[in-house]
């Protein structure tokens, strides 16, 4: 179960509070907003930020081998979420092939800021999540969109869709952030401390402020799907969720870090997700897709989510 002080303590962070914020800015009609140079400069920020922090972890030490591993596992996770969204799609939104196809790349990919957001929480919590975990964002994320495209198009994906995957900005600046990290090390990143570290909870903030806004106009979108999208949003995450904490912590993952793994699995991309399939799937209804994953699995994940894969991962092996 999770406690009542646990809980409240997530609740209550800047990041969460923050969100609320945006959804309520959105709600009262308020003319807040943050243009879109803003946005995109707050999301290579964060990703590349966040991809440094990891490439730093990295260069205290690791194992190559249990690196390898651990990305050859994440990808088989990726493809099975995809392969379960795909499937509940089908039977329980009663969607065409196309139309579960992009839900199962939305839900089978990843959201960074999620991630982000289960980082600061097992911190908050004196945990130390696993560098590796930035290579595995961008491990779980390829598969899980390119199956989705494979299945929306009935097998045929072309190489230039491989290549803008895997050339996309959130693969490219955390992947690339973690090179950065990993070579410099951490007395030469101490150069840019106070620019990508001290500062990263303030521009969070600021970025969550804007997720709160477009989750909060998503969720208007939704209609006459809401009986059946919305359980379809929380359900598909939670499973996919509990059997990442299961996975991970069978994998040796620290109860800290098979959190964060959870929440990986259990989050839903909205950003790179739809770009992909907007310009191979035109036909797909990219807006319901971001309507479930952003409007009601981002914010479940970001209030409930999070500190209940905790407790999983803490309750398994514990």
């Amino acid at each position: 179960m999770i406690s009542a002080d646990l809980l409240s303590a997530n609740l209550l962070s800047p990041v969460v509070l923050a969100f609320a914020l945006g959804v309520v800015a959105r709600l009262v009609r308020s003319d807040l907003e943050i243009p879109g140079a803003i946005q995109q400069y707050l999301s290579i920020f964060l990703l590349l930020a966040i991809g440094l922090k990891g490439g730093v972890a990295l260069s205290q030490g690791g194992d190559p081998l249990r690196l390898g591993g651990l990305v050859l596992l994440t990808i088989a996770v990726g493809v099975a979420t995809a392969a379960s969204a795909y499937f509940a799609a089908r039977l329980w939104l009663r969607d065409v092939r196309t139309e579960a196809a992009a839900m199962a790349a939305h839900y089978g990919s990843v959201s960074a800021v999620t991630f982000i957001a289960a980082q600061q929480y097992v911190e908050r919590g004196g945990g130390a999540p696993d560098g590796v975990l930035v290579a595995l964002v961008v491990a779980l994320e390829i598969p899980a969109i390119l199956l989705g495209l494979a299945i929306g198009k009935g097998g045929a994906v072309r190489m230039a869709q491989v290549r803008e995957v895997l050339t996309g900005k959130t693969a490219l600046l955390l992947l690339g952030g973690l090179a950065i990290g990993a070579l410099a090390g951490k007395q030469r990143i101490a150069s840019v401390d106070a620019m990508y570290f001290q500062l990263f909870q303030g521009t969070l903030m600021l970025f969550m402020i804007d997720m709160g806004m477009l989750a909060a106009a998503q969720l208007r979108t939704i209609g006459r799907e809401a009986a059946r999208l919305v359980p379809y949003a929380i359900a598909v995450p939670l499973l996919h969720g509990c059997a990442g904490a299961a996975v991970a912590r069978l994998a040796g993952m620290e109860p800290g870090t098979a959190t964060v793994f959870a929440t990986m699995v259990a989050s839903a991309s909205y950003i790179a997700a739809p770009a992909s399939i907007r310009a191979s799937m035109p036909e797909a209804n990219v807006g319901r897709c971001l309507a479930a994953s952003l409007g009601v699995t981002f914010p479940f994940n970001l209030a409930i989510g999070i500190p209940l894969y905790g407790v999983v991962a803490g309750a398994i092996g514990g």
